[in-house]
């Protein structure tokens, strides 16, 4: 793993994104249907956007640009900023709870790096759940009472868990290399995450307890954030072509693909486009199962 630039990566997200931003850059929100593949662009404009999340009623999506929550409905509007006034200077590590009530976002503050916090989606105010940093969200227990995090604690990038309501955090994982993207299956049977322990990034999952951890990918391309269905049974990634050195950069080619988690077979979803960091870094799966929303973008 590129220690130097993971750690620039992850210490300054913000800076490091617009670092590689070229300031031409056209954002496209796409929702694709993971069953006919027919997709539909939500929106494209002339900026830089990432990251979308979709509501648990299924009529809207949310985005972060410029340190701030953007709520879109599926016709392009944009309904406006969410809690504009608490929710700053985030990256795009952001979403919401199983039963909607909740939203969950990481906070680059100055001079500390990337903190979570949480939210009521009615309003109310934002509550620090991680004082320690950086810390990265990614996931939340069905049942609503646990996060799951990736976190670099005594130099070493791990997954880890914590209560919603704050304490001690369990570390989950601790193989040499980075591992990242934790995200509970619906069932909360497994938490899927990305690790570059053998060298090459590649899609796992274990038990919420850290146990029975389980490779899924094997190829050679560079397999990162699975999100797990609501069915249960498979989980989309993003793949980049090239061996990125456990990073996961803007501005390289990509494509999204489909993993069945019992047989671990994939199938492409997408042809191969020009996206990487901020394409599809959280959930994104549509209530039903259908759809998946991710972004694209142009030079």
């Amino acid at each position: 793993m590129n220690l130097k630039l993971c750690f620039l990566l992850f210490l300054l997200p913000s800076l490091f994104a617009m670092s590689q931003v070229p300031s031409t850059i056209e954002s496209e929100l796409v929702i694709l249907n993971v069953n006919t593949l027919e997709e539909k662009v939500v929106l494209r404009e002339k900026r830089h956007f990432e990251a979308p999340n979709w509501t648990r009623d299924g009529k809207h999506l949310l985005i972060n640009a410029d340190g701030k929550l953007e709520k879109i409905d599926l016709e392009g509007n944009n309904l406006g900023l969410v809690f504009p006034d608490q929710i700053t200077q985030i990256n795009n590590d952001h979403g919401l709870s199983f039963d909607g009530k909740t939203i969950v976002f990481s906070k680059n503050e100055e001079g500390m790096g990337s903190r979570i916090y949480t939210i009521p989606a009615k309003g109310g105010k934002a509550k620090l759940i991680t004082p320690k940093y950086p810390s990265y969200w990614h996931g939340i227990s069905p049942d609503g009472k646990t996060l799951v995090y990736c976190a670099e604690r005594d130099g070493a990038w791990d997954v880890w868990a914590i209560s919603t309501q704050g304490g001690p955090e369990i570390r989950l994982t601790d193989s040499e290399g980075l591992d990242d993207g934790p995200e509970y299956s619906y069932d909360g049977q497994w938490i899927y995450f990305n690790s570059h322990r053998t060298g090459r990034m590649q899609a796992y999952r274990m038990k919420p307890d850290g146990s029975k951890q389980e490779q899924l990918t094997f190829d050679e391309l560079d397999n990162w954030f699975p999100h797990p269905s609501p069915d249960n049974k498979s989980a989309v990634i993003i793949s980049y072509l090239e061996d990125q050195k456990g990073a996961h950069p803007f501005g390289k080619d990509v494509k999204l693909r489909l993993l069945d988690v019992e047989n671990k077979t994939l199938r492409d979803l997408t042809p191969v486009f020009y996206g990487g960091q901020g394409t599809i870094n959280v959930h994104s799966w549509s209530p039903d199962g259908d759809w998946i929303a991710f972004v694209r973008y142009y030079r």
